[in-house]
């Protein structure tokens, strides 16, 4: 089992950049591909990234491509999430969440480990 907790988030202005960090406690996790999600009020968890267990391979959702870049460090048992030019409608609670399996997945119910969230608020 492994532990995940989320940090970085925080107010921003659009346009600007937020770095949320995902670290691990348990397990390694280089175990696991891992993800990024969201969700705003009143709309359902959408997936924003994914990083496979070596590193090399990464997707996205569409509403963020181009913008926001996942990275992982193995030995630090981090995860992270480089946003740029953000958007107020980027603003949601965004989780980082472990997958068993490598793969490349963007289903929420494929994810076996989920943080307690961190707050993401993109100002006009």
């Amino acid at each position: 089992q492994v532990h995940l907790v989320e940090s970085g988030g925080g107010l921003v202005q659009a346009g600007g950049s937020l770095r949320l960090s995902c670290a691990a406690s348990g397990r390694t996790l280089s175990t696991y591909t891992m993800g990024w999600f969201r969700q705003a009020p009143g709309k359902e968890r959408e997936f924003v990234a994914g990083i496979m267990r070596s590193g090399n391979g990464m997707f996205y959702g569409d509403s963020v491509k181009g913008r926001f870049t996942i990275s992982r460090d193995n030995a630090k048992n981090t995860v992270y999430l480089q946003m740029n030019s953000l958007k107020p409608e980027d603003t949601a609670v965004y989780f980082c969440a472990a997958d068993r399996f490598d793969r490349t997945s963007t289903l929420h119910y494929d994810y076996d480990y989920w943080g307690q969230g961190t707050q993401v608020t993109v100002s006009s």
